[in-house]
């Protein structure tokens, strides 16, 4: 624990009215995976103030070096996804009428008569189907499928949208007492973290910032991004789904093991990584010093950018960490604002411990 030695003079970064602003703007924008324009404009931006070394390379990614001071530095990458789940129109039917396809992980089930944005201009338009007392009872028995729903503008609209373009819901942030209700807030979090992150760097790293592109649709961004920055350690910043409500049969639903209001999830194994073993005490120990809140994400399925993060090169020490969040993968999620916090908490007290000792000798 001599290493986690509290800092006296250390601070967690705020989380106030201009970050939740900046959450609300990258909620609301439409950047589905292979059209994240509109986030990365916004990211972009935000960089300007940053005194960092900013590309934006062939797949979209925008990669930033931010050097610190001292001899030695570790190369400490965090990554979050800009890309979210959403449709691709396919077809046109006339009247308005879109045939469309899922991009990412959608269940059917959820988007009957659910209201989307087409688009870059964010036209609105709803998911329709055969409502209920239309149905057959052999229709009704099985699962909503994507090739019984269409994307309706409405007739005259249909000028609006063409195929290959790209939907998204259309959700509005809104903040709900200590909650947070958006879509996409897997990862605009993770964005809005990372931002944070850099304009609050510790100096005794390099700290390197991927803002990925493609996430959702097998970590594709983040392949890129690691073998260009080539880092000694790499995070990626997520939301990982709270399984805290009841199952169909009405008992808890343990899977994930995460909750909302226990502060961030820190990963032991998911589908696509077995998370660095040094990292994980490395956190733990940097919140037992600070007081900071945390949970345990294990076991579970899912993956994050560190699944693509920790094969490049010759290998990155890598792990994730999330703000838990309900209903991920739907028009709306919700979190709580003191997870969120205490994310950016651990994060920034974590980095400002890192050395290239941290992950020295076998894993």
């Amino acid at each position: 624990m001599s290493a986690f030695k509290r800092n006296p003079k250390w601070q967690a970064p705020r989380i106030g009215a201009t970050e939740l602003k900046l959450l609300e703007r990258l909620s609301n924008a439409s950047a589905v995976s292979g059209d994240e324009g509109a986030v990365r404009a916004i990211v972009l931006e935000e960089l300007k103030g940053i005194p960092a070394e900013v590309q934006v390379d062939a797949l979209g990614n925008v990669l930033v070096t931010k050097s610190g001071k001292g001899a030695a530095r570790p190369r400490v990458l965090l990554a979050a996804h800009m890309d979210e789940i959403g449709f691709m129109l396919t077809a046109d039917d006339g009247e308005g009428q879109f045939r469309f396809e899922a991009v990412g992980g959608v269940d059917a089930a959820t988007l009957a008569g659910k209201p989307v944005w087409v688009g870059p201009k964010q036209h609105p338009a709803i998911i329709g189907a055969k409502p209920i007392h239309l149905t057959t009872a052999s229709e009704r028995s099985g699962a909503l499928t994507a090739d019984a729903l269409r994307i309706d503008l409405g007739p005259g609209n249909g000028g609006k949208a063409k195929v290959g373009q790209y939907a998204t819901f259309a959700t509005r942030f809104t903040r709900l007492g200590p909650s947070l209700l958006g879509k996409a807030l897997d990862d605009r979090l993770g964005v809005t973290t990372l931002l944070t992150l850099l304009k609050h760097a510790p100096a005794n790293i390099d700290l390197l910032a991927a803002f990925t592109v493609q996430e959702e649709v097998g970590l594709r961004g983040a392949r890129v991004a690691g073998y260009t920055l080539n880092p000694d350690i790499a995070i990626a910043l997520d939301c990982t789904p709270a399984m805290d409500q009841p199952t169909w049969d009405g008992r808890e639903n343990t899977l994930y093991r995460s909750r909302l209001d226990d502060g961030p999830a820190i990963y032991s194994v998911d589908s696509s990584t077995l998370s660095d073993p040094r990292l994980i005490a490395h956190l733990q120990e940097t919140a037992a010093a600070y007081g900071l809140p945390y949970q345990m994400r294990q076991p579970g399925g899912g993956g994050t950018d560190a699944g693509s993060l920790h094969k490049v090169r010759g290998g990155v020490p890598s792990i994730s960490v999330s703000v838990p969040g309900r209903y991920l993968h739907t028009p709306a999620a919700i979190v709580r604002l003191d997870d969120w916090k205490n994310t950016v908490a651990l994060l920034h007290a974590a980095l400002g411990h890192f050395t290239r000792d941290t992950v020295k000798g076998g894993r």
